[in-house]
């Protein structure tokens, strides 16, 4: 079940959420897509949260390191 996504200032992302129990972020992208990155600490998480720029933190610190899944 995906979480609650919330929004976010980025030219690049739509949408954020996040799972602590199963450590899963939830991007939602402009363009509608949905995908699920698998074992993101919550530190992480934290952090892409209070990033000045999302879109450059997701780049940086979540799309290199984790396995992801599309949803939709």
């Amino acid at each position: 079940m995906t979480p609650t996504l919330v929004p976010v200032r980025s030219s690049n992302l739509r949408s954020v959420g996040y799972d602590s129990i199963s450590q899963s972020l939830y991007v939602e992208f402009r363009n509608g897509r949905l995908y699920e990155y698998s074992g993101v600490s919550a530190a992480v998480y934290a952090g892409l949260m209070s990033a000045t720029s999302h879109g450059a933190a997701f780049a940086m610190k979540v799309r290199p390191f984790y396995r992801y899944r599309r949803l939709h």
